[in-house]
C-alpha cells in the first residue's frame, strides 16, 4: 500500500467514527431533551403489563371458583356458601343457579339474563295456554324459540276451534326451521277442518 492509500483508509475510518459519535451525540441530546417523556413512556408500559397481567389472573382466578360453586349448587342446591360465592364472583351465572333451582320447584323466576328471561315466559305462556303472550313472542325478531312459539299457538287456537288463524299462523313458520315438520303435521291435520 502506498503513502497515499494509507492516508485515504486512516481518513476514511476517522471520517466513520466521526459519524458515528456524531450520531451518538444526537441519540444523547434526543435522550436529555426528552428524558422524562421516555421515562414517563416506559413506566406507563410497564404498570400497564402488569395490570393487565393482574387482572387476567383474578378474572381466570374468579372463573374457576365461579365454576366450582356453580357445581356445588347444581349438586346441592341448599349449599349457602356456594351461592354466596357464585354471587360475589359471577352475577350471571348465580342468575343461572336460581333459575334453575326455581325451574325445579315450578316458578318462573324473574331473571336479567336475555335467553333465559325469555324462555321463562315462553314457559310460562306454554303452561297458562297464553296465545296472546306466545303471539308477543312469535313477533319477536331475536327470539330463540320463535318458530316453536308459532306452532304452540297453533296448537293451541286449534284446540279452541280457531282453525283459521292457526293455519295463518303455521304459514308464518319457515321450510328452513326445526319446527318446520311439527308444522307440517299440524297443517295436515287442519285440511279436514
Amino acid at each position: 500500500m502506498s503513502m497515499k492509500e494509507n492516508v485515504d483508509f486512516v481518513k476514511d475510518e476517522l471520517n466513520s467514527e466521526e459519524k458515528f459519535l456524531e450520531g451518538f451525540v444526537k441519540v444523547e441530546r434526543f435522550y436529555k431533551k426528552f428524558k422524562a417523556l421516555i421515562i414517563g413512556l416506559v413506566a406507563i408500559v410497564v404498570i400497564a403489563v402488569i395490570a393487565i397481567s393482574v387482572k387476567n389472573y383474578n378474572d381466570e382466578k374468579n372463573m374457576i371458583a365461579s365454576n366450582i360453586a356453580f357445581d356445588k349448587v347444581i349438586t346441592n342446591p341448599k349449599d349457602k356458601d356456594a351461592l354466596n360465592t357464585l354471587k360475589e364472583s359471577n352475577k350471571k351465572l348465580y342468575e343461572v343457579a336460581l333459575y334453575l333451582q326455581a325451574k325445579k320447584s315450578g316458578e318462573y323466576p324473574d331473571t336479567n339474563i336475555p335467553y333465559l328471561k325469555e324462555l321463562s315466559e315462553y314457559e310460562k305462556a306454554l303452561t297458562n295456554k297464553d296465545v296472546a303472550k306466545l303471539g308477543d313472542l312469535s313477533m319477536r325478531n331475536d327470539f330463540l324459540l320463535k318458530e316453536f312459539a308459532i306452532f304452540n299457538k297453533a296448537l293451541f287456537l286449534a284446540n279452541e276451534g280457531k282453525y283459521k288463524e292457526a293455519k295463518i299462523a303455521l304459514n308464518l313458520i319457515q321450510g328452513s326451521s326445526k319446527a318446520y315438520e311439527l308444522s307440517k303435521l299440524l297443517q295436515h291435520y287442519l285440511l279436514t277442518k
